[in-house]
């Protein structure tokens, strides 16, 4: 009764996403699937946004999408056109719904609710405990984060962590068509600080106050970031707060393991989160992606290639650089869209850029810090 042959543990975007792909193909109509979390999810506690060329599987729950997007900053500030990309949001209570809603006409999949304690391998199977009740699978798809992380010596890590309010006026102030992807235009002086606007109505807009900083503040610094912005960029007096969100995502070079036996770790766990932006949706997507693939066609999971290896070098590069000060990180990036067009700048931050048009990227930055940098990386 207890024994499954896919467990996923973790009912956020890597479980659930992972679960809606295996849904869509006859090959996991059979096998017996569960997954665990700690409650149900029946709240918008995230707000993902990503962008992409192409309509994914998710397409029919995106929230808004904006074709042009603002960036602003001491050095550099303007409109940019992202074709052929367009930048993307979806709401995690939409997600949820419709994965949930999937998962009701698959008799195969379950879900239960409860605290996961302990994690491990046995006998060739993969088990864990839920409220002290051992289950067993052939693979478990964690995206659980156990714990903390140290930081080993010559590696680097900060926090991406970030206040948003959605907000509703009574007039119309926005243009819905436009978003705001960074603003830099307020104070620098805890680290890389910048702020989003992401507009889904003419008087409806998600603002969120974001920084890269190695210490979070203290709660109501937040706020007051995010009043001020609102009243002294923005122009915003009479407002109502209609949705509030917090988040901490690790920033790091360290190496996280992918497969522990016959666990996978997915998302966060399993070193999707892009070291030097925080950004994971997509990732997630391809990782979700490969799983389902491997599976299918009884391969292993990870094959390491050189693109990975390449990236993961350049995000460690902009980490080093961020976390010695060696260039602050609103100049780097008012350089990478000063001199290159919005989709060259995603595609190279989505880990898909050429040697050649990496080289383009790389050249609009100043030399020295990155030099100095790139050499240590390259030792470390």
């Amino acid at each position: 009764m207890h024994h499954y042959d896919y467990i996923i543990s973790g009912a956020g975007a890597s479980g659930m996403s992972l679960l809606y792909r295996m849904m869509q193909h006859d090959f996991f109509s059979d096998k017996k699937i569960l997954v665990i979390d700690k409650a149900s999810k029946n709240t918008n506690d995230h707000t993902w946004c990503f962008w992409e060329k192409e309509p994914d599987v998710f397409e029919p729950i995106i929230h808004h999408q904006w074709k042009d997007v603002h960036f602003y900053s001491n050095h550099f500030s303007g409109l940019l056109s992202l074709a052929p990309y367009q930048y993307k949001m979806i709401r995690s209570i939409d997600l949820y719904k419709f994965v949930m809603d999937e998962a009701s006409r698959h008799s195969n999949v379950t879900f239960l609710y409860g605290n996961v304690s302990e994690m491990g391998n046995e006998h060739g199977r993969a088990c864990l405990i839920l409220d002290e009740k051992k289950l067993t699978a052939g693979f478990i798809f964690n995206s659980i984060l156990f714990g903390t992380f140290t930081i080993p010596e010559g590696k680097h890590s900060l926090l991406q962590h970030f206040k948003g309010w959605t907000i509703e006026t009574d007039e119309p102030v926005f243009n819905a068509e436009e978003a705001t992807l960074m603003d830099f235009r307020i104070s620098q002086q805890h680290g890389t600080t910048f702020m989003y606007v992401l507009p889904t109505a003419n008087n409806r807009a998600l603002v969120e106050y974001t920084l890269f900083t190695e210490k979070l503040l203290r709660q109501e610094e937040y706020s007051i970031a995010l009043k001020d912005y609102i009243q002294s960029v923005l122009k915003i007096e009479n407002y109502k707060i209609v949705e509030e969100e917090f988040g901490v995502i690790p920033m790091t070079n360290i190496h996280f393991a992918k497969q522990v036996g016959n666990i996978i770790k997915m998302g966060t766990a399993g070193g999707q989160t892009k070291p030097s932006t925080g950004y994971t949706f997509k990732f997630i997507q391809k990782q979700c992606d490969e799983i389902v693939e491997a599976l299918m066609n009884h391969q292993r999971f990870f094959k390491r290639k050189f693109r990975e290896k390449k990236f993961f070098w350049y995000d460690s590069v902009l980490l080093n650089v961020l976390v010695n000060n060696r260039m602050k990180g609103d100049e780097i990036f008012a350089r990478m869209f000063k001199k290159n067009s919005a989709s060259e700048v995603f595609r190279f931050l989505d880990n898909e850029s050429n040697l050649v048009q990496d080289f383009s990227i790389i050249n609009s930055l100043p030399k020295p810090p990155f030099l100095i940098a790139g050499f240590q990386e390259m030792f470390s």
